[in-house]
């Protein structure tokens, strides 16, 4: 049996970091930077997603625009097209939407509400967490 969002998202806590349309690359970078983390979510004013903006777009920014890029909105880089996922979907769900669509990270909504985010470190980190379950029930299955 596959591992639930809902249940990683218990763990790890539902923080996400999330700012505006507005915030210039370089606020974004900083953003990046303190949180140590990959990915901030775009929240426009109704608190609803409206883009992503990763790593990734730091580079694409940066090698498309050079240094003019660090004072442009995260809103004229940002990936728009953001894949999400429920609560109720399984670890199997999100690594096979990850791997087709490389991403990184994908932040999860429950009724329109984002409730936090999952990145492809939380979705190892849970891996490994079963198949060390799964060796422990085997060798006390041998031993026993």
């Amino acid at each position: 049996m596959s591992v639930s969002i809902k249940s990683i998202l218990d763990a790890k806590g539902r923080d996400v970091v999330t700012t505006g349309p507005n915030t210039t690359l370089s606020e974004a970078a900083k953003m990046l930077n303190e949180n140590r983390i990959g990915a901030i979510v775009i929240v426009g004013a109704d608190g609803r997603i409206s883009g992503i903006f990763t790593e990734r777009d730091v580079v694409n920014a940066v090698a498309k625009h050079g240094a003019d890029s660090l004072g442009k909105q995260v809103s004229s880089l940002m990936t728009t097209k953001v894949h999400r996922c429920r609560e109720d979907a399984t670890i199997n769900d999100l690594m096979e939407l990850m791997t087709q669509r490389r991403f990184r990270h994908v932040p999860v909504e429950d009724k329109g509400k984002l409730t936090g985010i999952i990145s492809i470190g939380d979705v190892v980190k849970s891996r490994i967490r079963e198949i060390e379950l799964e060796a422990e029930q085997i060798k006390a299955y041998i031993a026993g």
